[in-house]
């Protein structure tokens, strides 16, 4: 008999994220976060300033997810609501050397960090005499260094007194399966603080469906996805040179292997930003030579976090819902509202190419491509459902 092949299982994801994804903005100070941030939600919220710590409580702002298939649909349905898919971003206070021993707003920006889904960190690769760095100088390997080592220190600390929690209950002794599973726990979190004392991120880790459990539990700092931004300043981004990448993608591939690195110049986001309209924005773009990175930015963290959408359409509203790629029917319908998947019945799908091309929902059903699906449908990016269920909500 011919040999099986081996099955590729894929890597399971840390973290729960969900239709409400929060990312939080991070990295020292005076890097351009907080000017990022206005920029990417187009609001007055956050506190750019040129000193360390002008932003102290973490502010919050939604950003629409860029869609091409969402106004396609709301001009096919033109519907009386439309609610696209959005992130929710917070502009965290810089962090400085010895966070995570209390220096600065060290617990503050730490507690902040451990309440997001994810993390943009934006490293500063621009010279600039009237804006101070912490440091004393523009060294993006350095401040690279000085966040990882904060973070991993800190994390240390919380899967130790995790560890402590957990041999509490191991110490009692006896064959309970709580203790049985306590154990094996406290095995998983001595594996999770000698990797964190190797110096790596729990994120870049292959960890089993177990481990991922515990992991996710403990909320830790570097096991959350990170998106590297790097700040250019507008001349270097248009010309797509800098003398600091080299070195700073060398240290993410060999400290931060398989994470993205985006380059951008928030002082060029702020500009567009700050332009009346989106007509104004393209021909700024055009006459430059460069595109906005705000877009790439957006998707590319849903991207990292394995997120995919799928649709609801009507004349009432089209809307746009966020799940992890792999989600089952039942569970997408729970999205909308948990009476849909406690009794979830069926989910009738429309695949989008298929409503496109064929021109409208009569069409679909004509042509025998309106799909019944059960509970063990794992949902497709892009699929339009209705779903069906036995509590009178549809």
């Amino acid at each position: 008999m011919p040999p099986k092949k081996a099955v590729k299982e894929d890597k399971i994801l840390l973290g729960r994220p969900g239709n409400n994804l929060k990312s939080g903005i991070v990295g020292l100070a005076n890097v351009g976060k907080s000017t990022f941030f206005q920029a990417i939600t187009r609001c007055p919220l956050g506190n750019p300033a040129n000193y360390p710590f002008a932003t102290i409580d973490p502010e919050e702002a939604r950003v629409i997810v860029p869609s091409p298939r969402f106004e396609k649909l709301c001009s096919m349905f033109k519907p009386a609501s439309e609610v696209p898919a959005y992130i929710t971003v917070f502009d965290i206070a810089g962090l400085t050397k010895g966070a995570s021993a209390g220096e600065g707003l060290g617990n503050a920006f730490l507690s902040h960090i451990r309440a997001v889904d994810a993390i943009y960190q934006v490293v500063r690769c621009f010279d600039d005499a009237e804006i101070i760095h912490v440091e004393g100088d523009v060294d993006p390997v350095r401040d690279l260094e000085i966040i990882a080592n904060e973070l991993r220190i800190k994390d240390i600390e919380f899967a130790q007194k995790h560890l402590e929690g957990v041999e509490k209950i191991t110490k009692r002794g006896g064959q309970s399966m709580e203790v049985k599973q306590k154990k094996d726990e406290a095995e998983t979190v001595k594996k999770i603080i000698g990797w964190l004392e190797a110096g790596k991120r729990v994120a870049n880790g292959t960890w089993s469906s177990k481990e991922v459990e515990i992991i996710n539990s403990m909320m830790l700092l570097t096991a959350k996805p990170c998106i590297y931004l790097v700040n250019l300043s507008e001349k270097d981004y248009i010309r797509k040179k800098n003398k600091h990448l080299l070195a700073l993608k060398q240290w993410i591939d060999q400290n931060s292997p398989g994470d993205v690195i985006i380059p951008m110049s928030v002082c060029l986001e702020e500009r567009l930003a700050n332009m009346e309209t989106d007509e104004e924005r393209e021909e700024e773009c055009k006459k430059i030579g460069a595109q906005s990175a705000l877009p790439k930015i957006i998707v590319t963290m849903r991207a990292a976090l394995d997120l995919i959408s799928f649709f609801t359409c009507g004349p009432d509203e089209v809307r746009e819902w966020t799940i992890r790629r792999g989600t089952k029917a039942p569970q997408a319908a729970g999205v909308i509202h948990t009476d849909l998947m406690k009794t979830f019945i069926l989910a009738q799908v429309t695949k989008y190419n298929d409503l496109i091309e064929l021109g409208d929902e009569n069409a679909v059903r004509a042509a025998g491509k309106l799909l019944q699906k059960g509970k063990d449908y794992e949902v497709e990016d892009g699929d339009i459902i209705y779903f069906r269920s036995g509590a009178g909500k549809n």
